[in-house]
């Protein structure tokens, strides 16, 4: 069996609740994946607030979930309180929101194809026509108000559920940095801008100078432009999702 990514050490560093089926998808290709989270999911600030929502859905049409741990918190919260009401679609932005939906039993989800980002979805064909329409967007603290400003201009009555909050983990640095000196890393993968910050911060200046040398894999191209204000010499970006992450990662360390 080919192994393309025999002796590669590639950093992860999605949250470590979305990290797990990339790291075997590059386990399977023989690589040996470094868990490094570069933000921690943590509970909502105030957990009355979204039960309040969630004792609301059914006056809502529409439930929006941003992320994987946007769908994690949520319907761990709505499992605790209700059943999930039978008239309400979900949407999920990508394929590992929509997986995390299966896993709670909500299978018919609304899901763009090609680009995972809220432009992607606010083109699909269900968001055309969203005059009159009731949602609700389950998301973390702060983000882009695209999704919910863009859907209100439409006609939609728009509202923010915050979930989760994002920390900044607490890693020591030594540890990859060592990896790094001993040319151990052949690659970092990021998929936020918010991550690849927070990354930066920790690894600290010496980590940040191995990082700019090491191949840096994205999956949007507003993280490829930060990394490369950033001063990174080698953005590659990818579609979203892991298959395609894992494809551009063995297309470019085998090139």
């Amino acid at each position: 069996m080919s192994k393309p990514l025999a002796g590669r050490g590639v950093v992860i560093t999605r949250p470590g609740g979305e990290a797990q089926r990339l790291a075997a998808l590059i386990c399977d290709a023989g690589g040996a994946p470094l868990l490094y989270p570069a933000i921690e999911i943590l509970d909502a600030p105030d957990p009355r607030v979204l039960d309040g929502v969630v004792d609301r859905l059914d006056h809502f049409d529409l439930a929006i979930f941003v992320s994987p741990s946007a769908v994690d918190k949520a319907m761990t919260r709505i499992a605790a309180r209700r059943i999930l009401p039978a008239a309400l679609r979900c949407a999920a932005i990508g394929p590992g929101g929509v997986r995390s939906l299966k896993r709670f039993g909500v299978n018919d989800v609304i899901a763009p194809e090609g680009r995972y980002d809220s432009e992607s979805l606010l083109a699909s064909s269900y968001m055309q026509n969203v005059q009159g329409l009731r949602m609700v967007i389950f998301r973390g603290d702060g983000g882009r108000e695209l999704l919910g400003d863009t859907l209100a201009a439409r006609g939609a009555s728009v509202e923010y559920a915050t979930c989760y909050r994002r920390g900044k983990p607490a890693w020591a640095a030594e540890a990859l940095i060592q990896a790094w000196q001993r040319n151990s890393i052949a690659a970092v993968i990021v998929t936020s801008s918010e991550g690849l910050r927070n990354f930066c911060d920790r690894i600290g200046a010496a980590g940040q100078m191995w990082l700019r040398k090491t191949l840096l894999i994205v999956s949007h191209p507003r993280i490829a432009a930060a990394a490369r204000e950033l001063g990174m010499a080698s953005v590659v970006e990818s579609e979203a999702g892991d298959e395609a992450l894992v494809r551009t990662l063995v297309r470019q360390v085998s090139a």
